[in-house]
C-alpha cells in the first residue's frame, strides 16, 4: 500500500524522537507514517527505557532527508544505530546503510518484498526472492559490519488479518526489533 501521496499522513512532524539518550539508536522508516500526533505506536513506548527511538514518517515531507543527517552525524564512541523498515523502503534502508556504514550496526526489515499488495499468506515467499534478488547488495553491507535480516513478515493468518507489509507498530515487529537488537548487541 502506497501512503507517500496521502495527505492526512503527511500531516505531522517528519519524525518524532523518544526514549533514552543512553541506549542504542533505533532509526525507524515508516511508510505508513504513525506518530503522526508526536508520539510513538503504544507498542513501541516500553521500549523508550532502553533505546532511542527517532521515527521518521516517510509520507512527511523532509522526513528521508532527516534519517540521511541523523546517520551523516555519527553517534558518540559505543552507540549505534539499529535501522527499521518495511517493504516499499527496505532497499532504501540499505542504500542509507552503504552510505553511512560506520553509524549503521543492522538494517532490520519487515516484508521487504512487499512493494505493493503481497496476498495474505504469500508474504515468505515473497521475501525469499527479494533475498535472492538482493544477496549481493546485502552481502556488501555485511562486509561492511552491518547485518541485515528480516525479522518479521505477514503470515497472513489470523494473527495478521492484514496483507504485507506488516505495520511497524505491529506487535510482531516489535518483537522481532527487540530479539534482534539483544542478539546484536549495543556495540560494532
Amino acid at each position: 500500500m502506497d501512503y507517500s501521496t496521502d495527505p492526512v499522513r503527511a500531516q505531522g512532524p517528519s519524525a518524532v524522537t523518544e526514549g533514552t539518550p543512553d541506549g542504542p539508536i533505533v532509526l525507524v522508516l515508516d511508510p505508513a507514517g504513525a506518530a503522526r500526533h508526536e508520539g510513538l505506536p503504544a507498542t513501541w513506548r516500553d521500549l523508550e527505557q532502553r533505546w532511542r527511538i527517532v521515527w521518521c514518517r516517510l509520507p512527511a515531507d523532509g522526513s528521508l532527508s532527516q534519517a540521511d543527517d541523523i546517520l551523516a552525524d555519527p553517534p558518540a564512541a559505543g552507540k549505534v544505530v539499529h535501522m527499521v523498515a518495511s517493504g516499499p523502503y527496505a532497499e532504501e534502508a540499505m542504500r542509507l546503510a552503504d552510505r553511512h556504514a560506520r553509524s549503521v550496526r543492522s538494517v532490520l526489515l519487515v516484508d521487504p518484498a512487499a512493494r505493493g499488495f503481497v496476498a495474505p499468506g504469500d508474504g515468505p515467499a515473497a521475501n525469499e526472492h527479494w533475498e535472492e534478488d538482493t544477496e549481493k547488495q546485502r552481502w556488501e553491507l555485511t562486509r561492511e559490519g552491518i547485518d541485515v535480516r528480516t525479522i518479521a513478515h505477514s503470515e497472513g493468518g489470523e494473527s495478521d488479518r492484514i496483507p504485507a507489509p506488516l505495520p511497524l507498530g505491529h506487535p510482531d515487529v516489535v518483537s522481532g526489533v527487540q530479539n534482534a537488537i539483544s542478539e546484536l548487541g549495543a556495540t560494532k
